[in-house]
Parts: structure tokens; C-alpha cells; sequence
């Protein structure tokens, strides 16, 4: 995280950083450049990302890099926001993730259209291209779903017996 944040900073270009408590610890990310934004939780974290960014690019990386690849994409396919998503495949990184994904699609547990929110890319300059290209193409089933805070609140049930 440190060393793209440093690398952007030094190019005078906007930096971001969306920090819960924890990554403070013992100075797990090293120090801000640019802006800061504090947060409790990492789920605070994800949903002020996505709503702050124009597009996701994901670098190589582990378990949690993972997880928010896989969150920004689901909530895609939720029709939650429509932003393009990348994942820059340097030295085949991601091969075996593309191929597992690849394989979930011929085995039908991800349909075509989910399968087209994730772009790759082997360049940097490819992959802001295909970003800039991306066109959004809701899945019509999941597109009915209202994900305003209004929506989330339940209906009063009619628990009136009838005799």
C-alpha cells in the first residue's frame, strides 16, 4: 500500500488513504501522503472506496486484496455501483485466478455478463484503456434490486389472524 501511495505522491497525483484503527498499529502502512480519511471498520473502508472512486485496480497481492477484489465485483453484479474493475497481471500473477474464474463460468456458477465486470490486463497502459472502455451491463434480474438505505428497512408484517 505504502509504496504505490508514495509513487503516486511523488508524480503529483491525488493521494486517498481510507484508514481503520487497526492498520495504525505499529505503523502497518507506513505514512500518509495526501489526504486521510479515518474509518472504524473495514466494511467502512469498502463502501467509502467505492463510492469515492472512479474505477478499481487491483495490484497483486493476498488474502485481503482478495477479499476486496471479490467485494467490489459482487457488489457490481448487485448493480450496487457500476464502476469498471481491473486487476494488473504482472508476470501472469493472476493466471490461476482468471482460470478459476474462467472454470466457474463453464461450470455456471458465474454467468457471462458477471464475468465481463473483471478486466485484466498484463500492462498498466492496457489495463487504464480497457477501464476507459468498460461499459456496464446490469444483469436484468438484479437490476430490479433498490439498494437505497429506505429500501433495507422491512416491511411491517400483517400478522392479523383470520378466522
Amino acid at each position: 500500500m505504502g509504496c504505490v501511495s508514495t509513487a503516486v505522491a511523488q508524480h503529483q497525483r491525488q493521494v486517498l488513504g481510507i484508514i481503520p484503527p487497526a492498520f495504525t498499529v505499529n505503523n502497518l502502512v507506513g505514512e500518509t501522503c495526501g489526504k486521510e480519511i479515518k474509518v472504524a471498520t473495514m466494511h467502512e473502508r469498502l463502501l467509502i472506496r467505492m463510492m469515492l472512486s472512479d474505477a478499481f485496480i487491483t495490484l497483486p497481492g493476498g488474502f485481503g486484496t482478495l477479499e476486496e477484489l471479490f467485494q467490489m465485483i459482487s457488489w457490481a453484479q448487485l448493480n450496487i455501483h457500476s464502476k469498471p474493475i481491473g486487476v494488473l497481471n504482472i508476470n501472469g500473477f493472476f493466471n490461476g485466478l482468471l482460470s478459476f474464474v474462467d472454470h466457474a463460468v463453464e461450470q455456471k456458477f458465474i454467468t457471462q455478463r458477471a464475468r465481463k465486470i473483471l478486466i485484466s490486463a498484463t500492462t498498466a497502459d492496457e489495463l487504464v484503456d480497457k477501464l476507459q472502455a468498460f461499459q456496464f451491463e446490469p444483469d436484468p434480474a438484479l437490476s430490479k434490486l433498490k439498494w437505497s438505505p429506505s429500501s433495507s428497512q422491512k416491511e411491517k408484517l400483517d400478522l392479523t389472524l383470520r378466522l
